[in-house]
């Protein structure tokens, strides 16, 4: 028998689930008395049990000082395989609830509201088919999506594949070009042009979000491209139904993101105007690398290439 195999059969029948969950409680309170209140077991048990995995491994897993105890390097990466082992267990277990019953299960999403439309069709047409799936919703920002994945908070992530969001951890699948358009209401005047040039626009009553966001950027991008400078906006908002509802209004004008007028429904009273903008990145699903996709994660991701079919076939 070779070193590694006595050594994996040595982890293995000294190592034990509830040592990992010992060790992360530990962990993550950050004494090993409020580990023992949250795990309703006492302080021996709970050194024990750290002293258990100590010398099955042959290193120290903590550093013990006045303030408390932290994780060595050796200890930060067995919590590592601990979150990566208990997450597996949930994702086994979801397995097997669904082979019991593959209309029923649940699924953690990720988004930002950039997405927020496509996420609650693609929801509505998944819980019509499978009326028991229960869907957590996590909407945030990207970093903090991102933090929540690699956590293993979240199943997957639909957002915008952003320049910072390629990353070794993660897999993106692009689902549909999202572009960004110049969006009025029906009533207005410039819905009765065929060619309009940017620069007739500039001096229109604008509903543009606060600098620094994506949009914005895009819209700055846009008009510098044409030699001109950034509108003066005469209604800041980052929120784009409310962007939306001052269209209604007949007279003002904003930049959204094309899906914005589709989903979840679409917007008759709102028009396009013939306005080329920059494409920026798909919508897409992002997961993490190396870990079990449920098969009701499954199910959802499958539900959001049918939704985004007929805008990607569009593109080609």
């Amino acid at each position: 028998m070779g070193v590694a195999v006595q050594v994996s059969d040595r982890i293995g029948r000294r190592m034990r689930l509830h040592d990992l969950n010992v060790l992360m409680t530990v962990a993550e309170s950050g004494s090993m008395g409020k580990a023992a209140q949250i795990l309703n077991i006492s302080q021996p048990a709970i050194s024990r049990s750290i002293a258990e995995l100590e010398n099955a491994l042959g290193v120290r897993l903590f550093d013990r000082h006045r303030q408390g105890i932290e994780p060595t390097e050796y200890g930060r990466a067995l919590l590592n395989c601990g979150v990566a082992v208990f997450d597996d267990l949930r994702q086994g277990v979801k397995s097997i609830e669904y082979l019991a019953d593959p209309a029923a299960g649940e699924v953690r999403i990720g988004y930002n509201r950039l997405s927020a439309g496509f996420v609650s069709t693609v929801i509505d047409r998944l819980s019509r088919r499978c009326p028991r799936i229960v869907f957590h919703l996590v909407a945030s920002s990207q970093v903090r999506l991102h933090h929540e994945l690699f956590e293993r908070n979240v199943d997957l992530l639909i957002m915008r594949r952003f320049g910072a969001v390629a990353d070794e951890r993660t897999d993106f699948e692009g689902l549909f070009d999202e572009p960004y358009v110049v969006a009025v209401a029906a009533q207005s005047p410039w819905v009765r042009r065929r060619r309009i040039e940017l620069a007739e626009l500039v001096n229109e009553p604008w509903t543009l979000p606060s600098p620094g966001g994506h949009i914005a950027w895009l819209a700055t991008e846009a008009f510098r491209s044409h030699g001109l400078d950034y509108p003066r906006a005469i209604v800041v908002s980052d929120d784009y139904q409310m962007r939306i509802n001052l269209l209604a209004a007949g007279r003002f004008l904003t930049i959204l993101q094309a899906s914005a007028l589709r989903f979840p429904t679409r917007r008759p009273e709102i028009k396009v105007l013939p306005i080329t903008l920059p494409t920026p990145s798909p919508i897409g699903v992002v997961t993490l690398k190396n870990r079990s996709i449920s098969p009701v994660s499954q199910l959802f991701i499958d539900c959001a290439r049918e939704v985004a079919k007929p805008m990607a076939m569009r593109k080609s």
